[in-house]
């Protein structure tokens, strides 16, 4: 085999994996315990935020509705940009929400 033919396969195999190694770590739900969420409020549930703790919530705010929010509106769970290699839920809200 020659070298050129070496490379393109084995470039190819190595997009392969990294390409499924990224699918994999996207396709993590957020948990609400995770102590990034807990640090930004994250809950999988818009209606259930403490209206106390954030008088500025409105359950009209959600993360499928967010600038952050990388799938599109309507999705169940979708990447946010805040939380690297997990998905958070399109009924969700966090303290750092910006609307689109």
């Amino acid at each position: 085999m020659t070298r050129r033919r070496e490379f393109v396969i084995h470039g190819f195999w190595g997009v392969c994996g990294l390409t499924a190694g990224r699918a994999w770590a996207a396709g993590t739900v957020l948990s609400e315990s995770d102590p990034q969420a807990r640090a930004l409020a994250y809950v999988a549930d818009t209606r259930k935020v403490d209206p106390k703790k954030y008088p500025k919530h409105a359950v009209s705010q959600r993360c499928d509705n967010c600038a952050l929010y990388q799938g599109n509106t309507g999705a169940a769970f979708a990447a946010c940009a805040l939380f690297a290699g997990k998905q958070v839920a399109g009924a969700g809200w966090c303290s750092a929400y910006a609307r689109k």
